[in-house]
């Protein structure tokens, strides 16, 4: 299955990195196509840049590494791209403060994950995933020995959360299932497995699923 990342922020090109690394084929796109093209070319052989559009036709998952308003506003822009796709949304309903820091920008109860899953076209498969953790220790945590660092992921699919799962191992991580697209609001910010909620840290495959 071909893999396409549209974003390459501090968390879209973390993970693009990761899967490079890995021994992962990537397409990476970004609105800013000069950046993409760049980028590609320093990850080397495995990364390939193209247009947006094209990365879409051309990939079987789709990882939106953009900002969460900015996925609702993808997924009606490209409506009928996405279909029959797996979207990853490794997006966090946060917004800087004013004061330093992020606040939460929908309701105490309410997750990205199953508004993303909500609003996307029928036949798209979505995957909470990849957003676990904040970009630093996507890095520092990858490839961790001996006991690799658990990704947490939540998906209503289960053979696009089986195939978003390979994409986890590949970029050195374990994965770890929560369950379905309800339990996203466990691993997004504030959640109690995600780095920035109770949580706290970063943990193993064991200790994760000890927590699931």
């Amino acid at each position: 299955m071909k893999t396409a990342i549209v974003g390459l922020g501090n968390i879209g090109s973390r993970i693009a990195a990761n899967l490079t690394t890995g021994g992962q084929s990537v397409i990476v796109a970004e609105r800013d196509q000069a950046k993409a093209k760049s980028f590609a070319e320093k990850l080397g052989e495995r990364a390939q840049a193209m247009p947006i559009d094209d990365a879409l036709k051309a990939a079987d998952i789709i990882i939106l590494a953009i900002w969460f308003q900015a996925i609702k506003e993808f997924l009606v822009e490209h409506r009928a791209a996405l279909r029959g796709k797996i979207v990853v949304d490794p997006s966090n309903p946060i917004a800087p403060d004013g004061k330093g820091g992020f606040k939460k920008i929908i309701a105490a109860e309410e997750s990205s994950g199953r508004i993303i899953a909500g609003l996307a076209p029928e036949g798209t498969e979505v995957v909470k995933a990849f957003g676990t953790l904040g970009a630093e220790s996507l890095g520092s945590a990858a490839n961790r020995s001996p006991a690799p660092a658990a990704l947490f992921y939540a998906t209503d699919y289960p053979e696009a959360g089986k195939a978003v799962a390979e994409l986890i191992a590949a970029s050195g991580f374990a994965p770890v299932s929560v369950g379905g697209i309800d339990q996203s609001i466990r691993i997004e910010v504030g959640g109690d497995l995600h780095e920035f909620g109770k949580l706290g840290k970063v943990v193993s495959a064991k200790e994760a699923q000890a927590l699931v």
